[in-house]
């Protein structure tokens, strides 16, 4: 992986913390996945570790929490 990817869900929190991490690492360096959106990513974010969002899967692969939102099993409904 050569970006990072930044999982989250849409709600408030998490299009807050989806800024804040583009201005951080820039917009080049980061793929934004809203779950919420896109639900076929669903699996592909738990494989990572993602255990809630907001959440940064580094290029590394390690997987960061930024600030609870909402727990896969929230998003999964």
């Amino acid at each position: 992986m050569s970006k990072s990817i930044f999982y989250h869900a849409g709600c408030s929190v998490c299009v807050s913390a989806e800024h804040d991490i583009v201005n951080l690492v820039g917009k080049d360096n980061v793929e934004i996945v809203n779950i919420g959106e896109d639900r076929s990513r669903i699996s592909e974010a738990e494989n990572a570790g993602v255990i809630s969002v907001p959440a940064l899967v580094t290029p590394n692969g390690h997987t960061l929490h930024i600030n609870f939102g909402a727990s896969m099993a929230d998003v999964k409904g």
